[in-house]
């Protein structure tokens, strides 16, 4: 890859934390010097915030590499790639920040790392604006299995908004080579399952309540395939603060997974908690994509780096996606390819251009 610094707007499409994510990450892998201007301009607050700041700073950590720019508010960063590390790293938002945009980050650097990485991070496990963590280790983790990937990941404590708190650590394992991917038949339904949690001062009968809502609503839509929503209360060991939300998931018989997710606020019952999530996951499953709106975006860095031509079945395209796509051809030089099908449904290939994972470093973190 060329090693000539390459200019980012993150004012462009979406304009927000994604751009930025996606440019550092495939910056790492390909040791592709980058510039990011106009962070997150299409924010009402632009610039860094803590979660941003902290995947900044383990990207440099784990591709041994050099960082200008990274201080909160931040609206510009300049970023050197050196070469990839395995071995131990660690982040904390300290604040609720997202812990599964963290790991949106770091895990396509490790993949391609000579060695394992275990990450311990902290913040928002269950927090509004990204995926929930029970649904990045039950339908990204089986969706990166796909492709040849794996993590293992343990949710120590949970940390919800405004306080964080939440500490979860992962095993990634690295690969020679991601392999392509071919989802074009979502298949049927055949099982649903799923978690209604509270945590803090909470009752645990609000838990008990939105399981039997979530139960009975996908029970109506989905007729007679197996469903299993479990409510109940987190320890106080093992949750900060109080919290409270639905986790669904849908498996089909070609291995597809959806999931759908709602998290409750000070100004929702229990019945529009359990309804955002059924209707979320019904949705999905209605469209008849092979992946979820939350997994659309998160394949396309997968689908550039792999070995071979990538097709994907998937619902109309999200402007996270489309940006996901401008940074992924800016930086890999892979053309996308949208098939916009009569029902409403989009097919994205690609034929990624085959990354190998380093087989040496000069040093372990």
């Amino acid at each position: 890859m060329d090693s000539q610094q390459v200019d980012i707007d993150g004012s462009v499409l979406e304009g927000g934390g994604q751009i930025l994510r996606m440019a550092v990450s495939l910056s790492a892998i390909l040791k592709i010097p980058i510039r990011v201007k106009s962070i997150r301009a299409g924010r009402d607050k632009p610039g860094l915030r803590a979660q941003h700041l902290k995947g900044l700073e383990v990207a440099r950590d784990i591709s041994g590499g050099k960082l200008w720019g990274s201080s909160l508010h931040s609206t510009e960063i300049v970023f050197h790639p050196g070469h990839l590390l395995g071995g131990n790293f660690s982040a904390d938002t300290e604040t609720a920040g997202s812990v599964s945009l963290l790991i949106q980050v770091i895990l396509p650097c490790a993949l391609f790392s000579p060695s394992p990485v275990h990450l311990s991070l902290r913040g928002g496990t269950n927090a509004d604006m990204a995926p929930q963590i029970d649904y990045t280790v039950t339908v990204f983790k089986k969706l990166l299995e796909k492709f040849g990937g794996n993590f293992e990941g343990c949710i120590e404590k949970r940390g919800y908004f405004p306080r964080g708190g939440g500490l979860v650590h992962m095993k990634i394992d690295p690969v020679s080579q991601l392999c392509p991917v071919t989802l074009l038949d979502l298949g049927q339904v055949t099982r649903v399952w799923g978690r209604a949690f509270v945590a803090g001062n909470i009752h645990v009968q609000e838990a008990k309540k939105m399981a039997e809502l979530c139960q009975n609503e996908i029970k109506s839509a989905l007729g007679n395939i197996p469903v299993e929503i479990i409510g109940y209360k987190e320890s106080p060991q093992q949750a900060v603060g109080n919290g409270s939300g639905v986790n669904l998931f849908a498996e089909t018989s070609t291995g597809c997974i959806l999931g759908g997710s709602s998290l409750g606020k000070r100004n929702l019952n229990v019945h529009e908690v359990s309804s955002q999530a059924v209707k979320e996951l019904i949705d999905a499953l209605k469209s008849g994509a092979c992946v979820d709106t939350h997994s659309q975006d998160q394949v396309i860095i997968l689908m550039a780096l792999a070995a071979g031509k990538s097709s994907i079945m998937c619902g109309p395209i999200t402007l996270h996606t489309k940006t996901a796509i401008h940074i992924a051809q800016i930086l890999t030089k892979v053309c996308f390819h949208i098939e916009e099908c009569s029902d409403g449904r989009s097919i994205i290939s690609c034929e990624g251009i085959g990354m190998k994972a380093v087989s040496s470093s000069p040093m372990e973190h």
